[in-house]
């Protein structure tokens, strides 16, 4: 109730502030970042450096300022925690993104798991399910996977800086 509460009040001071991003059949942007959310929270409480490459990755990949990306990963968090599974997000990026960019979005699930240096049974089959529903073989995720831990062995894990097009 009390969420009810400030949402209202933040509405009536903002208006448009949320309408971009409130979750619908068009919000792939919001999609990809409450899959990424999603691979953060797996094991409980966010660190920071997963919160600070989350945010990394969410400004980068998406090229939002700080704000935007602020405001971007409150909604999804907010989507992820209502959300009973992956089908809700993967089914929106499935319409809205091109193979390429959904490619990215897993290379950018990979990037968040490997943050903490290690990867559990349970990321590893998020990721898994994820690219599966977004219709990515199991051959790219697997190259993607190693694509990404020899960056982070390299000590480059942030690598190139690219962005998820959407296919129109």
């Amino acid at each position: 109730m009390l969420d009810g509460l400030r949402q209202f009040i933040a509405d009536i001071v903002a208006p448009s502030a949320d309408q971009d991003l409130a979750f619908d059949d068009t919000g792939y942007l919001l999609a990809a970042t409450a899959l990424l959310v999603h691979v953060v929270s797996l094991d409980g409480e966010p660190s920071a450096a997963e919160k600070h490459k989350l945010h990394s990755l969410i400004e980068s990949r998406f090229k939002l300022d700080r704000g935007k990306a602020d405001h971007l990963i409150a909604s999804a968090t907010r989507a992820e925690g209502e959300a009973v599974d992956l089908y809700r997000f993967t089914s929106v990026i499935m319409r809205s993104v091109n193979e390429e960019g959904r490619l990215r979005i897993i290379e950018m699930m990979w990037e968040l798991v490997y943050t903490d240096g290690q990867v559990s049974e349970f990321e590893d089959n998020v990721v898994w399910r994820a690219a599966d529903l977004l219709g990515i073989s199991s051959r790219d995720r697997i190259d993607l996977k190693h694509k990404v831990a020899e960056q982070r062995q390299a000590g480059s894990s942030d690598g190139v800086s690219k962005t998820v097009d959407a296919a129109t």
